[in-house]
């Protein structure tokens, strides 16, 4: 292989891979003098001239002028005897200036060898770039093109075609992309994998949602709006907690748009999510009942040393508190800071239908309980366990488990 070719194809190389000429420039010489160095146990006495746009290359070795008789080093030194041969009038003392045909000093192998190193080199710096480029982007959303899909993780490029991957962990579990799809995500991470830059983005990172009210909410962007929290269960439910500096900004109504016009394109990116937008307050109370809305609290007690709330609320509202699949009060607590306990708030003489107990007894059990016509707690609790079993086929201990539930809720 000639060596013009070799600095061709870098010459070309540095342009994919993005790296600037004197940089460049800078590898190629590194590489050639450490390869100098090898063959001639030295490398500082030669100048080497790269034109990486032309894909020249001269090397040009200086040496001292000495008599025959004190040559020592036949790297640094040339003999009168010899310098005479190149120039009649060389004196000792005096520089001699050589140009080394690469190509006849170095064989095919060799060349080869330098090729390896230098892209080996310049992988290593286009690396450390990237990390660095990318470590300055934490938390920022970026665009890549689905290039690959395995299965525990998707492999995007970016516009430079550089490696982005999205763990499975890191997926919203609704995601479905295929090949040639845009897909947006935040940089979590970026390290060093296999001598490559690995960097991790996420679709689940709570910085995820504060990006996109970001591009889509431009008091947010202006800083006018600020996120003080989000939570959420990803693909399911997330609550956003904001604040405005600006008495006349309705922070939660700005945040929807008109109509949800804002919120919209949020929900659509976060696989139909169900976003709750939070007025924040430094008021405990107060920021514990919106954060359990749609939920009417009846009353609260607020156990500081514990970080726990007991919440009361009517019947009727507590699957509304604790909401589907129980995200609703879950992230009402992450949200809060506080651990929320929910009793049902009823008078002594009241009933509670026996729908209303769905999230502490199965469903299955309860249509048992309705196909006899007990469908109340009261009307449960009235008959024996005995006689429950006799009617439904239900196992004595079932019973006494649910009956001690409703009993709960009447002491």
């Amino acid at each position: 292989m000639q060596i013009e070719n070799l600095i061709e194809s870098f010459s070309e190389f540095k342009d994919v891979k993005n790296i600037d000429r004197e940089t460049m420039m800078n590898i190629l010489e590194d590489v050639f003098k450490s390869v100098l160095f090898k063959k001639y146990d030295g490398a500082e006495n030669f100048d080497i001239i790269i034109n990486i746009d032309k894909g020249d290359l001269e090397i040009w070795r200086n040496r001292v002028v000495v008599t025959d008789a004190e040559y020592e080093n036949s790297n640094t030194e040339i003999k009168l005897s010899d310098a005479l041969k190149i120039e009649d009038d060389y004196e000792v003392g005096e520089d001699v200036s050589e140009q080394i045909d690469f190509d006849k000093e170095f064989g095919r192998r060799q060349i080869l060898s330098i090729r390896q190193h230098l892209l080996i080199k310049i992988n290593e710096l286009h690396r450390d770039e990237l990390i660095k480029r990318y470590s300055d982007r934490i938390g920022e959303i970026v665009t890549g093109e689905v290039y690959q899909i395995w299965r525990n993780e998707l492999l995007l490029h970016d516009d430079e075609g550089n490696d982005l991957v999205i763990p499975k962990s890191q997926q919203i579990p609704k995601d479905f992309f295929k090949k040639g799809d845009t897909v947006r995500a935040v940089v979590t991470g970026v390290e060093e994998r296999g001598n490559k830059a690995n960097i991790i983005l996420s679709r689940t990172a709570p910085e995820f949602v504060e990006r996109l009210f970001e591009l889509e909410v431009p008091e947010v962007f202006d800083g006018i709006i600020t996120i003080k929290k989000v939570v959420r269960v990803p693909g399911e439910r997330a609550k956003v907690a904001v604040e405005s500096y600006d008495d006349r900004i309705d922070p939660v109504g700005a945040c929807v748009g008109m109509k949800g016009s804002r919120i919209h394109g949020i929900v659509r990116e976060l696989r139909n999510e169900n976003i709750d937008v939070i007025n924040y307050t430094t008021n405990n109370q107060l920021l514990i009942q919106r954060a359990l809305s749609p939920a009417k609290i009846t009353s609260m007690e607020i156990i500081e040393e514990e970080a726990r709330v007991k919440v009361f609320l009517k019947p009727d509202q507590v699957s509304l508190a604790i909401g589907k699949g129980g995200y609703n009060i879950r992230l009402a607590g992450k949200l809060t800071g506080y651990e929320i306990d929910v009793y049902r708030d009823i008078d002594e003489d009241e009933d509670v239908a026996l729908a209303e107990f769905s999230d502490e007894i199965d469903e299955w059990i309860i249509d048992v309980f309705k196909s006899i016509g007990c469908d109340t707690a009261k009307s449960v609790l009235e008959l024996g366990v005995q006689e429950l079993s006799r009617r439904t086929d239900l196992e004595e201990e079932t019973i006494t488990e649910v009956q001690n539930i409703l009993r709960l809720e009447f002491e």
